[in-house]
Formats: structure tokens, sequence, C-alpha cells
């Protein structure tokens, strides 16, 4: 193991600031992404739900209209 002990670790031979400092720049812009691919897909769906509400409901009222 290269480190005599988890304080060590932690200090990574004084570059710790640097270090823990990009897993934490790195791990919060992976958060953001997740979050906001996520909600971007919500509403893609939602969109796509309601076109094809509009479509169901517009081929409704031309069969109603060669109906009568």
């Amino acid at each position: 193991m290269q480190f005599d002990s988890l304080q060590s670790f932690l200090q990574m031979g004084g570059y710790a600031a640097y270090v823990w400092a990009s897993f934490g720049v790195c791990f919060a812009s992976l958060l953001i992404l997740i979050f906001f691919s996520a909600t971007k897909e919500r509403k893609i769906l939602k969109e796509i739900a309601t076109k094809l509400e509009r479509e169901q409901r517009l081929k409704d009222i031309r069969r109603k209209k060669n109906e009568s």
C-alpha cells in the first residue's frame, strides 16, 4: 500500500486540496448531467404523449366527419 495510514491517504502527500476538489467537481458535474438529462427526458416524453393525444383526437374528428 502506498500510504502508511488513513490520515496520510487523505492528505495525498500535500496535494489533498487539489485531488479532493477535482473529485468533488467531477462528482457534482455528473450529478448535474444526470439531473438535466432526466428532466429533458421527462419533457420530451410529455411532448410525445401530447402529440399522440392530439393526433388521436384529429383522427376521431375526421372519422366522425366521414360517417356523417
